[in-house]
């Protein structure tokens, strides 16, 4: 690979990954689109300069923005509108054709140019009822899914990829999970070669969290600034559990994949922290307590947001089977990364939330 795009690259996800592959293949070309739309974003354009990558401000949804003079060998598919709650009490519009046009344009490029393709999709391509219809048990600090049988696809070691697509997921879920089929075809149509990775919650540094994407570093943050959080849903206890992946994690798999494209040719897989790399608020709230030597009010709301979800835990073990790979970096570790970037970059911080 000679060239590499990753759209959405100046976005948590795209930048880090952009500098990742960069700094190990120094002499690859990385090019990063991005309409810089997500605020926060423009503080990564400097970073990726400084790095040699080169920067374009354009849109995936516009194809006229999706036309290069390089001959693109591999495209990493990181664009994206991420809130789950996008959609919910206004119009969808955005979302759509950002997440469903703007890949299609995406694989236009792919098919133009006969690039690999790595698609980050979402665990959000689930369900949300029949998620929260498996039996749970309240413990300490966190919801616990009982032992025992479940819905197929479902077992202790969290959601497999076989799990029943059908039943309401939410807009951002959904077309996700439609560009996923599009890919398919594309693959079957036009041999353009691809993994599709079903991602849980990503963190680290350079993630400017909010409370609809972004979690972690949300409360890392609203913990060393003193601002008030909520536990929102489910009782307002904090006991609702994901699995957290480091962003460090996410490239290593990327670049296992890359390096034997074949072996993934046409599979999609979960990826994500799993059970050993999993917290509730509650547990996230203790360390960046500790972390940051502050205790912040907490307000409790029970009602439920849309399309929440008291547990999710994805089933690595099917990637882990096929490339041997596991997240090598822990919870802990990652919200101390999140915290040193923090305290390394307070001043930007501030300024981009007007403190």
């Amino acid at each position: 690979m000679q060239t590499m795009l990753v759209t959405g690259g100046a976005g948590f996800v795209g930048s880090n990954l952009a500098v990742a592959f960069k700094r190990k293949y120094p002499e690859r070309t990385v090019i990063v689109l991005d309409n810089l739309k997500r605020r926060g974003s423009e503080f990564n354009v400097p970073r990726l300069v400084a790095e040699g990558i080169r920067f374009i401000h354009g849109d995936i949804r516009n194809p006229e923005d999706m036309e290069f003079d390089d001959k693109i060998d591999v495209l990493l598919e990181c664009s994206a509108e991420p809130s789950v709650l996008a959609g919910f009490g206004g119009s969808p519009k955005y979302l759509i054709n950002t997440n469903l046009t703007g890949t299609i344009n995406c694989l236009e490029v792919a098919r133009k140019n006969a690039a690999d393709v790595v698609f980050l999709s979402t665990s959000r391509v689930y369900p949300y009822d029949p998620i929260n219809a498996i039996g749970l048990r309240e413990e300490e600090s966190r919801f616990v899914w009982q032992a025992g049988d479940g819905p197929r696809g479902w077992s202790e070691a969290g959601v497999d990829i076989d799990f029943d697509l059908n039943g309401p997921k939410s807009m951002y879920g959904a077309t996700k999970l439609c560009s996923e089929f599009v890919l398919r075809e594309y693959e079957a149509m036009y041999g353009v070669r691809s993994v599709i990775n079903r991602c849980g919650v990503i963190a680290g540094p350079w993630q400017f969290g909010k409370v609809d994407q972004g979690v972690f570093s949300l409360w890392v943050q609203a913990h060393y600034f003193k601002r008030k959080l909520s536990y929102i849903g489910f009782g307002g206890l904090g006991k609702q559990v994901r699995d957290l992946l480091h962003i460090d994690d996410l490239f290593d798999l990327l670049d296992l994949q890359l390096a034997d494209l074949e072996k993934a040719k046409g599979k999609v897989y979960n990826v994500g922290g799993g059970r050993e790399t999993s917290l509730s608020l509650l547990e996230t709230t203790r360390l960046c307590e500790q972390l940051t030597g502050n205790a912040i009010e907490i307000r409790r709301d029970p009602v439920n947001r849309p399309a929440d979800l008291a547990i999710y835990i994805g089933d690595n073990r099917r990637v882990t089977a096929d490339y041997g790979w596991k997240p090598k970096r822990s919870a802990e570790t990652v919200l101390t990364d999140l915290f040193d970037w923090v305290r390394d970059n307070e001043a930007s911080l501030r300024t981009l939330s007007g403190l």
